[in-house]
């Protein structure tokens, strides 16, 4: 039996957050049906094309349902719409089926701040993009709010990041709803080959470390992330970097706050992880990361936890 999934559609329907998780369970076909619904019989998405075919709001859902609610290009004024209250009105109707299980929530990026709205987040566990997390948690006071999570579950409701996250969440649910299998079969499809946990930073250490405008810094983290596996020695990273050891040194904890040494193991364990989600046994993953041993993974898992 197939499992309906629903998209609600409103004006400015931010492309990926819709299309990203909608071919992946697209991919799925034999296993999902898909509806997109909304107060209009189309909208314009955040690209400026207009998706059309949308059908009016039911009056209920199936019992097992999907009920999906992609966020908008701009929160601030787009959940302030005629047709927003209609959804929001919507899914306060909705929500004694959510509560009993009956329907899963499913929030990418601010759509989880329509949620909130309609006061299906009281007391929940849920996230959000992170330049929407304070004012979902001032839509939701009653929320428990998880900073920098790529996606979070409570009870039937699911809240992710955004954008790609939302990917992130699709397969995970596909992964649940109808085996590792079909979920690996999606992702390589889509070439998605590492599939990241909900308990996965928003920020990850390809990114988190790049808020700074030092180009010998930058070149050291595009080398090294490039090929984080390889045997690199501070000596060899500076010499590419044409400033010395201590130089390099000084300027890692100057502008980034941590040490070169550091910020090497933490992409090798970003992708240690990544190996162990497909499947890889520790030893394996390990190796492939750059790590001498699972036992020196251990510990850098231990350094970071």
């Amino acid at each position: 039996m197939k499992t309906d999934v629903w998209f609600v559609m409103l004006p400015g329907v931010l492309a990926l957050d819709l299309t990203g998780p909608a071919e992946a369970f697209a991919l799925a076909a034999e296993h999902f049906t898909l509806h997109y619904i909304g107060p209009e019989p189309e909208v314009a998405t955040s690209l400026g094309l207009t998706i059309g075919g949308i059908v009016p709001l039911p009056e209920s859902l199936p019992p097992g349902s999907l009920l999906v609610l992609p966020g908008v290009t701009d929160s601030t004024r787009l959940f302030d719409t005629p047709q927003a209250e209609a959804i929001r009105r919507w899914l306060t109707r909705l929500q004694p089926a959510v509560q009993r299980g009956d329907i899963s929530l499913v929030c990418i990026c601010s759509g989880a701040l329509l949620a909130a709205r309609a006061g299906l987040m009281h007391g929940v566990q849920c996230t959000t993009h992170h330049d929407v997390l304070a004012r979902l948690k001032a839509a939701a006071p009653g929320a428990i709010v998880k900073d920098n999570r790529i996606f979070v579950e409570d009870n039937g409701i699911w809240t992710s990041a955004g954008i790609t996250s939302g990917i992130d969440l699709a397969l995970h649910l596909i992964h649940r709803l109808c085996g590792p299998r079909v979920a690996l079969e999606v992702a390589r499809e889509m070439v998605v080959w590492f599939r990241r946990s909900g308990d996965d930073p928003q920020l990850s250490p390809w990114l988190r470390y790049r808020n700074h405008i030092h180009p010998a810094i930058h070149r050291v983290q595009d080398l090294l992330a490039a090929n984080p596996q390889a045997a690199w020695s501070l000596e060899g990273i500076a010499a590419c970097a044409h400033v010395s050891s201590r130089h390099l040194t000084r300027l890692f904890q100057q502008h980034l706050g941590i040490s070169v040494r550091d910020y090497l193991e933490q992409l090798r364990l970003a992708l240690a992880e990544q190996c162990l989600l497909q499947g890889q046994g520790v030893e394996q993953a390990a190796t492939t990361a750059g790590f001498s041993s699972p036992r020196q993974l251990y510990r850098a898992r231990q350094r970071v936890s």
